[in-house]
């Protein structure tokens, strides 16, 4: 599980070994990356008001090429078009949400990961003092969780949570819709599509996380890095490099809390 800091409220976690000591591989200055991102899927990527992609993958990207002294160019493909666009040498590296699992590293290199979507526990609001339930294992018992029907967050809760009455909905708005009704004690799902309900108008301030993240890979995957080309070893290694300096550096936490005024994490 990744460690964290707290910062204005925002809890930023952190996914590199700050005892790693990552050293710096020599990178052509005169080369130029080409990353390339979806604009679809915020907020990792998407466009910004005036039309430029933005989100904390592309920023993330951007950081890491300033950090390392490259000269590097961001181009917008259809989601479904990047690997095969990576592999046609159209670009140097993907910065978008692409899950890395087994099947990816087979035909990729991929970074340590930059980020996860946590699943997360959301509960609603004492709406008299904006109070947060009391939480802890415990809370869970005979208690109703709402889940998505035949997701990942569905077969753990079923797994790690015997002692709820699970009730499954066709997408996650019903489920929330549910929670902001009182129909359900928790939801169950996606920390980042929570973290953005929790903070949007539709939520309207009813409702909050209970619990710490859960990030069981086998359940919900291994995370988010950049994606490359196998060949390209020494441009993996330093990304890798920048990722660590970033963190340790603060940039990595300026990030993500301009992105993330709810934290999934």
């Amino acid at each position: 599980m990744s460690g964290a800091v707290q910062a204005q409220t925002v809890m930023v976690p952190n996914f590199w070994d700050p005892k790693a000591q990552l050293e710096r591989p020599e990178i052509p200055a005169t080369r130029s990356i080409r990353f390339l991102v979806d604009d679809d899927f915020p907020p990792l990527h998407f466009p910004g008001l005036d039309g430029t992609p933005t989100g904390l993958s592309v920023e993330l990207a951007r950081a890491a090429c300033e950090r390392l002294g490259l000269t590097c160019t961001v181009q917008v493909r259809r989601f479904d078009t990047l690997l095969d666009a990576l592999a046609e040498k159209q670009g140097d590296v993907i910065a978008a949400a692409i899950p890395v699992n087994a099947d990816l590293r087979r035909r990729f290199a991929v970074t340590a990961p930059y980020f996860k979507i946590p699943a997360r526990l959301a509960t609603k609001l004492d709406q008299t003092n904006k109070d947060i339930p009391a939480f802890s294992p415990k809370a869970l018992q005979s208690k109703t969780i709402g889940v998505v029907e035949g997701s990942a967050h569905e077969a753990f809760a079923k797994a790690f949570m015997q002692s709820s009455t699970l009730k499954p909905y066709p997408d996650l708005a019903a489920a929330e819709a549910e929670l902001k009704a009182g129909g359900v004690d928790y939801v169950f799902a996606d920390g980042l599509s929570l973290a953005l309900w929790i903070g949007g108008e539709d939520a309207n301030g009813c409702c909050a996380f209970a619990g710490g993240p859960y990030l069981e890979s086998r359940f919900f995957g291994e995370g988010i890095g950049f994606v490359l080309r196998r060949e390209d070893e020494a441009l993996r290694r330093a990304l890798d490099y920048a990722l660590q300096q970033l963190w340790k550096e603060g940039k990595y936490a300026e990030l993500y809390l301009r992105f993330f005024p709810v934290s999934p994490f």
